[in-house]
């Protein structure tokens, strides 16, 4: 059980983390909460609605805001992602921009730079991946952002390897203002455990399936009922078009088999259960195209908000 001070010392607030897809959002939370909830990939815009966690210590309480990455949009579902991570921004205590190691800023970083600047909060720059450059280089970047905004701190991590979360923890409770905790000590995430199921299911796709079919999944949970100590769980894996139905299944269902076997651990993990996992596929053309089906696969903006 964590003692918390009186509401006088504690700070509490929300954080928010954007950035360009593959930029390392989700990683970057898992590891300072110290619990993976945001499922990740190498894959972009694998996060595709914010995801809300919650990190409390003696110092306090920070809910850090997952956020789709933004870019620029090509469907309803993009429009919704891009729409979502922006409309985060207003809503925060704190922003943290997680950028890569490079000198060049693109197109997509300055449209996200111009969205910074009408932020009412303190903006951190988080430069990601440090593992990959020299400390030399670093330095360089650093400066090429620098001269683009003015940040109240700039604080490059590994989130892959840990390097300098803490500090960047320590410096997030800085800014944050004094007030009592939003949500119990005992809270990690706002997700409902179907949402988190289904999201674990779609992890394991992105990983097991090709380059080409990832885009255009979704996962829906049919039935999630517990009988006994065993969770009974039937789900749906939807794609768009009838060639990558064939390509998820596999030949003899061997594919099928490898996500949800890939799957089954993480999810016992989640439920501290044994876990019986029925994996289905269906074939719903443009469904990011389709308001009703976004909205049926979670993807609308009460969701976001």
């Amino acid at each position: 059980m964590i003692e918390i001070p009186g509401s006088d010392n504690r700070r509490s607030g929300f954080v928010a983390l954007v950035g360009r897809p593959n930029v390392g959002k989700s990683t970057l939370m898992n590891r300072l909460i110290g619990q993976k909830i945001a499922i990740t990939s190498s894959k972009p815009q694998t996060t595709r609605n914010r995801i809300q966690t919650v990190y409390t210590d003696e110092r306090g309480q920070i809910v850090f805001l997952d956020t789709p990455g933004i870019h620029k949009s090509r469907n309803k579902l993009g429009d919704y992602m891009v729409s979502v991570a922006e409309g985060t921004m207003r809503d925060v205590d704190l922003v943290l921009w997680l950028v890569e190691p490079t000198d060049y800023i693109g197109a997509g970083e300055q449209h996200i730079i111009g969205k910074l600047k009408e932020a009412a909060c303190p903006v951190f720059l988080v430069v990601n991946k440090v593992d990959t450059v020299r400390r030399e280089e670093l330095l360089g970047f650093i400066d090429t952002y620098r001269k683009a905004m003015d940040f109240d701190e700039v604080v490059p991590v590994s989130a892959l390897k840990g390097q300098n979360t803490e500090t960047l923890k320590d410096l997030i409770f800085q800014k944050l203002p004094y007030g009592p905790m939003f949500y119990d000590e005992d809270t990690l995430t706002d997700q409902p455990q179907r949402q988190l199921v289904a999201e674990i299911i779609r992890e394991k796709a992105l990983r097991d399936l090709g380059d080409e079919i990832p885009h255009g999944i979704a996962v829906g949970i049919e039935q999630m009922k517990k009988k006994g100590k065993l969770w009974e769980i039937d789900a749906t894996i939807y794609c768009e078009k009838d060639s990558h139905k064939g390509m998820i299944i596999g030949k003899g269902g061997s594919k099928l088999k490898e996500i949800g076997s890939d799957a089954r651990p993480d999810i016992e993990k989640l439920l501290d259960a044994k876990v019986n996992l029925k994996l289905w596929v269906k074939v719903k053309k443009d469904w990011r195209d389709s308001d009703f089906l976004l909205k049926n696969f979670g993807y609308s903006e009460t969701n976001g908000e």
